[in-house]
């Protein structure tokens, strides 16, 4: 099956599987957070930065594999190019 078909099913609601449950949990630990970022070094939180950056990118593949199962690997990595492409700051 190719992107363009996967793509017609879904916006048709014949492939709907969620990604995520929709509720937000309350993050209760950002204040203690924001102090462990203000503890560390320059270096120390770009290195932070990305980390983070790379586990976004892991998180992507994992769902687009989640939601689009019967995607063959090529079409899937075909389809987090241009995901991904969409997400950049075109700011720099």
């Amino acid at each position: 099956m190719t992107i363009t078909e996967v793509l017609k099913k879904r916006h048709l609601g014949l492939l709907r599987k969620p990604l995520y449950d929709a509720t937000m949990k309350e993050r209760d630990n950002h204040r203690e957070y924001l102090q462990a970022l203000r503890r560390m070094t320059p270096a120390q939180r770009v290195r932070k930065a990305l980390e983070l950056g790379e586990r976004n990118k892991r998180l992507l593949k994992q769902a687009l594999r989640k939601r689009f199962p019967e995607m063959s690997d090529d079409d899937l990595h075909q389809l987090y190019l241009e995901r991904l492409a969409q997400c950049h700051n075109r700011n720099y």
